[in-house]
């Protein structure tokens, strides 16, 4: 069998050869600056805030992304990537992915270890992939076609695959794929284990403490693999639950970096403005995706094809987009987005048209009563950052005038994961999902039949089901060629805006925002979900 062997570039380049006197110097005058500033910087704490307060220190059962911001600072993963999602080494330095797609051979790192002094070895690999497989909203999906993962010795992988994956290779970063010690799950719940709140990884950062509803904090690790990193002291995690006190925070310098858009869109403007502040929109690669409205189809009501289409034709995207994001997303009625090759531009079957919404709402046999209401629906949020919430008081407000009286419910993440994906008590919701590094990972986990799953978050909460998008996923995720792939990405987008088992309202543009004394908060599409091992700071 034939293989393409890919080797990553270490993660600090050397110097380049430069020809002539005038050329070394420059290199050397570059070299010593970075040698003068690594020696004032390094050290110092970094104040990152996250919101809302993680549920969880480890992303290996859930993908939300306050979760997704900490997970990383202890907890590896294989790969890392650049801005063009090429994979770089990281707990592995060498992999080989065979012709056929259906074998890849990863080559470990020597001399890692756990936090707690324990070997990092392959078979700590196998033990996550397999464990991912079981209790992660994604990895039923990214994983789909391994049939086995072995371990010839203690550094080396072979995941094998009965059908081909050419996705696979972009998903094994930290943030993704977790790498969790096996001596430290293997025969508990990995659900429940402590070390979900407490982790021990391989990372630049060691787990201090969690004080529940202040902050998480973290301390360099000594130990770690890659030496003289990281050039922090320490991190210190800290949950500011009011958009307004995250702004003065940033302001009056009390916290360094955060990202999302953490603070209110609002107040961009005066943040632009101040000199020891900047913003970032890099970083959102892999966590690009949609601002959408979710249906729960099992409803009686919303089962009903009419109303969906009624309401998808009550909703202007425009507004949403002026008013709610200020500017700062894209219209589109595709669960795929603008910047992906696989989009497609076609318009929305359901564009704005209130006369037509009120039409539709009479024919589906739901009539104004007296009080100018047909029926009622509750909306749940995602209680992530405040732009769900004020979409949720647009839609209250434009679905009233075709006579759907909507309640806005809030609630805290832990209880609306609960309602929407266990106890499936709601009527409709407003959320955000990723498009990830790919649609087969990042899209179909919200359509395919087989992805709805009671109790794990961000999988089909519609219940829709519909074998023709069961098959094009399945057809989509083995094909290699790129344009029969768009071809059939094209199939999917359109047959999902004529279904509507949600509405895609806009893709946002998130912002991070930091203090100018922070360095390196973004060098790749993780962003600040990285793991920060090369940020340092310039007090």
């Amino acid at each position: 069998m034939a293989y393409v062997t890919s080797q990553a570039a270490p993660r600090r380049g050397g110097a380049r050869l430069v020809n002539g006197a005038l050329g070394f110097a420059a290199a050397l005058l570059v070299a010593l600056s970075d040698c003068h500033a690594h020696a004032q910087t390094r050290g110092g704490t970094l104040n990152f805030v996250v919101t809302p307060e993680p549920t969880a220190l480890v992303d290996l059962a859930t993908t939300a992304t306050n979760v997704l911001k900490v997970s990383p600072k202890v907890v590896e993963g294989l790969l890392e990537y650049d801005f063009r999602l090429q994979p770089k080494a990281s707990l592995a330095t060498s992999w080989e992915v065979s012709d056929d797609s259906r074998k890849y051979v990863f080559h470990l790192r020597h001399d890692v270890k756990w936090h707690d002094g324990q070997p990092f070895t392959s078979a700590d690999v196998a033990y996550s992939i397999q464990t991912l497989r079981q209790v992660h909203p994604r990895a039923k999906t990214t994983f789909a076609n391994v049939t086995a993962v072995t371990t010839p010795d203690p550094y080396t992988v072979v995941v094998t695959l009965s059908k081909s994956a050419p996705y696979l290779i972009k998903a094994f970063s930290s943030s993704e794929t977790p790498i969790v010690p096996k001596h430290i799950y293997e025969g508990t719940d990995p659900l429940t284990n402590p070390a979900n709140n407490a982790p021990i990884g391989t990372g630049p950062f060691r787990f201090v403490k969690w004080v529940r509803g202040s902050y998480v904090e973290y301390a360099r690790n000594d130990d770690y693999w890659d030496k003289g990193k990281p050039l922090l002291d320490k991190i210190v995690v800290k949950v500011i639950t009011d958009p307004a006190a995250r702004t003065v925070a940033f302001e009056d310098g009390s916290v360094d970096l955060s990202g999302d858009t953490p603070v209110p869109l609002s107040d961009i403007e005066r943040l632009k403005s101040n000199p020891k502040l900047a913003l970032d929109q890099r970083g959102y690669e892999f966590q690009a995706g949609v601002t959408r409205i979710e249906f729960n189809l099992d409803n009686p009501v919303l089962k009903n094809l009419a109303v969906r289409q009624a309401i998808a034709s009550a909703l202007d995207r425009d507004v949403i987009r002026k008013v709610i994001f200020y500017g700062y997303a894209t219209p589109l009625a595709s669960p795929i987005i603008p910047t992906s090759p696989y989009y497609d531009p076609a318009p929305t079957p359901y564009p704005f048209n209130v006369e037509r919404a009120n039409a539709l709402l009479d024919e589906a046999g739901y009539p104004r009563k007296a009080d100018g209401t047909r029926f009622a629906l509750t909306l749940d949020p995602l209680p992530i950052g405040d732009l769900p919430t004020r979409t949720a008081a647009y839609v209250k407000s434009a679905l009233a005038r075709v006579g759907i009286a909507v309640t806005v419910r809030s609630q805290d993440l832990p209880a609306y994961l609960k309602r929407i994906y266990t106890d499936r008590d709601f009527d409709f919701s407003i959320n955000g999902m990723s498009n990830l590094f790919d649609p087969v990972v990042g899209v179909a986990r919200l359509y395919t039949s087989n992805n709805f799953r009671r109790g794990v978050p961000f999988t089909n909460g519609s219940h829709y089901s519909n074998p023709q998008i069961d098959l094009l996923f399945t057809q989509v995720a083995e094909e290699t060629d790129e344009g029969r792939r768009k071809q059939l990405f094209s199939q999917i987008q359109r047959i999902l805006e004529r279904d509507l088992p949600d509405i895609n309202l806009v893709s946002p543009q998130y912002l991070t925002v930091y203090s100018r004394a922070v360095h390196n908060h973004t060098t790749g599409p993780d962003g600040v979900s990285a793991s920060f091992a090369d940020v340092w700071l310039q007090r």
